[in-house]
């Protein structure tokens, strides 16, 4: 199982069991959609710390703070009841939704894929003079919870495609639930790698003791690369996710040839590595579900931008 930001849906997944004693089917159901909720997780927690960047240290927390509650109303008063009218009225379009939710992960992923391999870069860059820290915090802030939105619609709709054959109290808490813990688990995550830095800085230039201040200077030396760290998994996490939405999507809507050979490949790799079966096995479904995703979402990035340049002429 991976390491790093992906430990926080243990975490999740244990805290809904022990919260379930009362309301056991909505405690097991969230535990299995968090899990199902990874890849778009850990892109929120690597994506989040970028707004912050080029503000002042006192404002990290209470902007990050903002964000957080931005994400709740986003999940608990925009998404949960667009999600409970959707599986009552349109129970059918759950599958078909989800795929364009995957879709625009793979997209993501794979444009991030593409920028790294010197393509060009996309969207608004971090490198603006601030001039007006007011409005720049406002703007900030707004433009993260437009971007959690759409994350948060992912994880619910990953959420909800797992309980969409129980009843509407199950449905409603597990949703409820999920949102919850999964927001306080990705924000508490980016609090604290805002601030390791802080804290890095703190210990190395104050008069501690010889192993606070090499503790100190580890934290700082350790950012650059951990968030660098963060971004990478969170593109593989989103190759990996969507590209396995879309592929059990396909298999649900009854094109089942590609979902057959991942799964076949999978069950190979698995009966041929022994007692590492199952670890191999899962990797080798993950790595070809993100291999399917980068492949669609460089198909829909190349589409995108080669049609707005040409119809831009």
């Amino acid at each position: 199982m991976p390491t790093g930001l992906v430990a926080l849906l243990d975490d999740v997944s244990l805290i809904a069991r022990a919260a379930a004693a009362s309301v056991d089917d909505v405690g097991v159901a969230a535990g299995k959609a968090g899990s199902k909720a990874a890849g778009v997780v850990i892109d929120d927690a690597a994506v989040t710390p970028g707004y912050v960047t080029g503000l002042s240290p006192a404002r990290e927390l209470p902007i990050i703070g903002k964000i957080a509650v931005g994400s709740l109303k986003n999940k608990l008063l925009i998404l949960l009841p667009a999600a409970l009218l959707l599986s009552e009225i349109l129970p059918w379009a759950i599958v078909p939704l989800l795929m364009l939710g995957g879709a625009f992960l793979c997209y993501e992923g794979a444009e991030k894929v593409i920028e790294k391999l010197g393509g060009a870069k996309h969207g608004a860059t971090l490198e603006d003079v601030i001039e007006d820290p007011v409005a720049f915090e406002h703007a900030r802030v707004s433009g993260a919870i437009r971007t959690d939105l759409i994350l948060s619609a992912e994880i619910m709709a990953i959420t909800l495609s797992e309980v969409a054959a129980q009843d509407l109290f199950v449905r409603a808490g597990v949703l409820a639930l999920v949102g919850v813990l999964i927001t306080i688990a990705v924000y508490g995550a980016v609090a604290l790698i805002v601030k390791m830095d802080d804290v890095g800085l703190h210990l190395a230039e104050q008069r501690h003791t010889a192993v606070e201040r090499r503790i100190g200077r580890f934290l700082l030396r350790s950012m650059p690369v951990l968030l660098t760290l963060l971004s990478a998994v969170g593109t593989i996490a989103m190759l990996w996710v969507g590209g396995g939405i879309i592929l059990h999507g396909m298999h649900e809507l009854g094109w089942s040839f590609a979902y057959d050979a991942v799964h076949g490949v999978e069950h190979v790799v698995a009966q041929a590595a022994g007692p590492l079966g199952s670890v191999l096995g899962w990797i080798t479904y993950a790595a070809l579900s993100a291999v399917a995703g980068l492949m669609l979402g460089a198909i829909i990035a190349l589409a995108l931008h080669k049609g707005f340049k040409f119809g831009a002429h």
